[in-house]
């Protein structure tokens, strides 16, 4: 009855429209059949709106959610903090920072203040490099591992001075080289109290000048170890009544003694120091110690007859021959009457000669293992 009288209600709606009655059966089933499909549409409505409620997302966030997702975000931020300072724990102000990443993002860079602190706000968490600079200092990393939210404190940093490494070169000239060469000669004693100066084991020694010439004669000639021996040589030619012209006696013994000794300042002042001043020539034996025995024993004769030059160069010994000869004849002022003359003066020349290529041979083969403070640089045998 409520849906004919709905109907009903319709039709008299329509009605007012139009008078036609024909038109009254097809308005009566119009109406019923709009008001049907308008109360299935409502109803159909009506259901489906929780469908569409549910089938639909919310568009508010839920704030727990959300902090939730931040928390297990893996680029969650955090902060980190140091101090710098140097090896007296004093603090390092104005020192570079920079911070950066194995995945080489953009790097992060800050300074120290005065009190050396630095940090650095809001950094994406994990593995980090920090290099840290400073004028007149040693540059340093360090690295760690910053976790989500963390405030990473780093431990202190201490810079360094950098090691600085200078090198020295000490350049002697050729004289003082030289002097330095004459100071180990002066060393050299055979059984350790022999004077031994004529000798250089240096194999590349270089020359001396004349006031290092007549400085080596000088010493040689001085040593108290040359006049033990002029005594002995003197007791000894007059045990033998050499030079008889002197006598015997202690008279005999001091003649026989000046005469000596007076060949031993001859032949190192002519011989070693004013002839090869001159000739600009090296009196010096250098020591060969290498090669087979019968090149040292030539090398040791021949140097009796040939000398370095002051220019490194071998060359015949003319101071050495002539030192020789003007020693001898010199002493025909002080020798006994019948010990002078020309033919005395070329055989003692000969002598000496002689007794220089044997005195060459002991120095090559024997008096170098004699003597023990020999220069540690030369070759040995």
């Amino acid at each position: 009855m409520q849906r004919l009288a709905h109907n009903e209600k319709i039709v008299t709606f329509t009605k007012t429209y139009t008078r036609n009655e024909p038109l009254t059966r097809t308005a009566r089933l119009s109406g019923h059949f709009i008001g049907s499909l308008l109360c299935l549409s409502l109803g159909v409505l009506f259901v489906s709106t929780p469908v569409l409620a549910q089938s639909q997302p919310s568009t508010v966030a839920d704030p727990a959610l959300s902090a939730s997702s931040q928390q297990a975000d893996p680029q969650a931020t955090g902060s980190i903090r140091g101090v710098v300072a140097d090896k007296t724990n004093t603090a390092v102000a104005g020192a570079t920072i920079a911070l950066t990443r194995d995945d080489q993002s953009a790097t992060q860079q800050t300074s120290t203040g005065d009190n050396g602190q630095f940090s650095f706000a809001n950094v994406a968490s994990g593995p980090f490099h920090l290099t840290i600079a400073a004028t007149g200092f040693t540059t340093q990393t360090s690295s760690a591992l910053l976790h989500p939210g963390e405030v990473l404190q780093i431990p202190q940093i201490t810079l360094a001075i950098p090691t600085v490494n200078t090198e020295v070169r000490v350049t002697f000239t050729h004289v003082e080289l030289a002097e330095a060469q004459i100071k180990d000669e002066e060393k050299q004693h055979v059984l350790g109290f022999i004077p031994n100066y004529y000798v250089s084991y240096t194999p590349d020694a270089v020359s001396l000048n004349t006031r290092q010439k007549f400085e080596l004669a000088w010493k040689t000639t001085i040593n108290p170890v040359t006049f033990a021996l002029t005594g002995a040589a003197a007791g000894l030619e007059q045990m033998q009544d050499q030079y008889g012209g002197y006598g015997q006696g202690a008279k005999g013994y001091a003649k026989r003694y000046g005469a000596t000794y007076a060949d031993v300042v001859t032949g190192n002042f002519i011989g070693g120091a004013l002839l090869p001043s001159i000739m600009k020539q090296d009196p010096r034996y250098f020591y060969k110690g290498t090669g087979t025995r019968k090149s040292r024993v030539l090398y040791a004769l021949a140097h009796t007859v040939r000398c370095k030059g002051d220019n490194g160069r071998w060359q015949v010994n003319y101071s050495g021959l002539l030192g020789t000869f003007a020693a001898g004849g010199i002493s025909n002022l002080y020798y006994p009457a019948n010990e002078r003359g020309a033919g005395l003066m070329f055989e003692n020349a000969a002598i000496t000669i002689a007794a220089g290529s044997a005195a060459n041979l002991l120095q090559e083969f024997v008096i170098r293992k004699l003597t023990p403070n020999a220069n540690s640089s030369a070759s040995q045998p």
